[in-house]
């Protein structure tokens, strides 16, 4: 993957304006989180575009813009609210849990709820499974829909294009909770960017569209699209693999970085677009969004583990992959989460954070305070979570 980079004069500038932007309240970061997860980051190679001028520019545009998904419609009805949804999923059960492979066909299935006039609307979807450790070890596998045509016009799902689906993995309130503190730190980092996946909070009831029989009624999610999410930004998502430390903006990278070390997740890659997005904003920069969070350690699922290439055994051992070379931009970062504390600490006192247990509740604050212990000033940030940067 080859990326155009600005020159340093604009780069500065930005910086500049970020850390203005800093100061208020409402600040919006134009980024996201890399995180170079391990061996993954390391490879592939390509080489890099040297500084274009002219029709040369123009051409590397037009290239980068062709290797882009095209745009959506940003910000679809069902995100424009957090409370928790209730809906029915139909379809064959059976049938979907087989579906295992990779290139799992698209399945037809029904999504219902009853609207505010008390009227059951039921808006027909395709399904196909989707996901890596998700799809071979769940009992119900996660799921991509498809509101392909314009039977979602005028209801709760309109413009929604092709979400994912997080459902049940296994039939267990150990997992529903898992479910319900993945959704919480989606919501935690759109504390931090408004760049990054709105989710809405399901509760499902599985119907078999075979029997007619509910299976089950759990928490879920739904997560934005991709594309919608750059879309907000005026941006697109770009499908090409490669990124490295000098394609990315420093202070998206930084947040980028950071809010994973926060969460102690390093099951990320945006080199290989593992977890992670890169999108290409307006001003001609690329910004890394990072996605699926069940590994990370704050969660600490029973299931979850490290890559052996790394230099920690326990997902709970916060280890920053974050680049040397980008050290002047974290400073303004480390303000933005001092800033956002008591926002994310209210998170989970809110109605949809105390669906979370009380006990989980209070160890992921505790998981936060450590963090927030070693960022006390940007000296003890340098010394305790800069320190381990990557080269």
């Amino acid at each position: 993957m080859t990326y155009s980079s600005k020159g340093g004069r604009m780069l500065h500038t930005l910086r500049r304006s970020f850390v203005q932007a800093t100061a208020a309240v409402s600040f919006v970061l134009t980024c996201t989180t890399p995180i170079l997860a391990s061996a993954q980051e390391a490879k592939p190679k390509t080489p890099k575009v040297e500084k274009a001028k002219g029709d040369k520019a123009k051409g590397d545009k037009q290239k980068a813009e062709g290797d882009s998904t095209p745009p959506k419609i940003p910000n679809p009805r069902l995100f424009r609210s957090e409370a928790p949804f209730d809906i029915t999923l139909t379809l064959n059960l059976k049938q979907i849990k087989k579906d295992k492979q990779q290139d799992a066909p698209w399945r037809m299935a029904t999504v219902s709820y009853t609207d505010s006039s008390g009227k059951k609307v039921t808006v027909p979807v395709r399904a196909k499974t989707r996901g890596v450790w998700r799809l071979k070890h769940c009992d119900f596998p996660p799921l991509r829909l498809k509101f392909g045509d314009k039977s979602a016009d005028g209801t709760a799902f309109a413009n929604l294009d092709e979400p994912k689906l997080v459902g049940y993995c296994r039939n267990t309130p150990q997992y529903e909770q898992y479910n319900l503190q993945e959704a919480q730190l989606y919501r935690v980092y759109r504390q931090l960017t408004d760049l990054s996946h709105k989710v809405r909070i399901l509760r499902i009831a599985y119907a078999d569209s075979a029997t007619g029989t509910v299976e089950t009624t759990r928490y879920g999610f739904i997560i934005e699209d991709p594309a919608q999410m750059a879309a907000r930004a005026g941006g697109k998502i770009l499908a090409r693999k490669g990124a490295k430390a000098d394609d990315l903006e420093p202070s998206a990278s930084a947040m980028a970085y950071t809010f994973l070390y926060f969460i102690a997740n390093t099951d990320v890659s945006f080199n290989g677009l593992h977890n992670g997005e890169i999108v290409s904003l307006p001003s001609g920069l690329y910004a890394p969004v990072s996605y699926d969070f069940d590994f990370a350690g704050v969660i600490n699922a029973h299931y979850a583990g490290t890559d052996p290439s790394l230099p920690i055994r326990s997902v709970r051992t916060r280890l920053f992959r974050g680049w040397c070379s980008q050290e002047e931009a974290y400073p303004a970062v480390y303000e933005i989460f001092r800033q956002k504390r008591p926002a994310i600490e209210a998170l989970y006192a809110d109605s949809i954070g105390r669906l979370i247990a009380p006990g989980t509740i209070k160890n992921t604050l505790a998981y936060y305070d450590e963090f927030y212990k070693e960022i006390r000033t940007d000296e003890t940030a340098k010394k305790s979570v800069f320190r381990d940067c990557l080269r």
